[in-house]
């Protein structure tokens, strides 16, 4: 008759869930992955799959009963990392999102707005292609198995057990406020071309007061930044590589990883 002590259920247990909780706690929370268009269930059952896969690399885990507190505070800490390193590639997306919110502003097209799927809420049309744009660069160029691969390393780098340092992560995710700057970065020539455009409508306007200058120049405005808009797509494939570039490398930092 088979007899299981205390000890090896917890070992199990150990194997299996502390793993699982990161691994569900980046799919929730990382781009693509943790939005409403992929239900939770899916998210679930890959995060099951994911974990059935990277257990048998893992190095030993420290046994724990999950009822204890010492067990619910494992839990806790493999929650945290797991979301701050999908909030960190969270950052990335954002940044394309800023730009064409800011660009869409500034050629008049802010009340051309839609449903986002994937988070439920009103943004630009231009906002809502530059997430879709920056999707499928990130899903083409394997962005997310690096981001696995980032999280399979950090049970190395950072043991299930071991001090959470939270001053250091939290000094990771303040450095990554550059989102407003590489957002605006990203879209300067439209910005640029717009602005020069508003200055000549006004002097215009201040030359000739009779000038009916809405009607020239909201039609103007927009044409030009759509144009604009359409010669800059040209350079976003270097500005991604780039921009995802630091985001990989500091959610490496982020991990402690090589």
């Amino acid at each position: 008759m088979l007899e299981l002590t205390d000890a090896q259920i917890g070992t199990w247990v150990a194997t299996f869930m502390l793993p699982m909780f990161r691994v569900t706690a980046l799919l929730m929370t990382m781009p693509i992955f943790g939005t409403k268009m992929l239900p939770a269930r899916v998210r679930l059952y890959a995060a099951l799959a994911i974990t059935v896969v990277i257990v048998p690399a893992l190095p030993p885990l420290p046994e724990f009963d999950p009822l204890s507190l010492r067990g619910l505070m494992l839990c806790g800490e493999q929650i945290i990392i797991g979301a701050l390193f999908g909030f960190s590639l969270q950052l990335l997306f954002q940044v394309f999102v800023i730009a064409g919110q800011i660009v869409a502003v500034q050629m008049g097209m802010a009340f051309a707005s839609m449903v986002d799927p994937a988070n439920g809420v009103n943004v630009a049309v231009v906002s809502q292609f530059m997430t879709m744009l920056v999707s499928i660069l990130f899903l083409l160029m394997n962005g997310h198995l690096v981001a696995f691969e980032i999280l399979t390393e950090s049970f190395t780098t950072l043991p299930v057990g071991s001090a959470l340092l939270v001053s250091h992560y939290w000094e990771m995710v303040a450095r990554m406020s550059w989102v407003f700057g590489a957002g605006l970065l990203l879209i300067l020539p439209v910005v640029a071309a717009l602005l020069v455009v508003n200055i000549a409508f006004g002097v215009m306007t201040r030359a000739a007061p009779s000038l009916n200058i809405f009607s020239i120049g909201f039609p103007l405005t927009l044409v030009l930044g759509i144009w604009m808009f359409w010669v800059g797509l040209a350079d976003v494939h270097s500005h991604y590589q780039a921009l995802v570039t630091e985001a990989l490398q500091w959610l490496r930092d982020l991990a402690q990883a090589r």
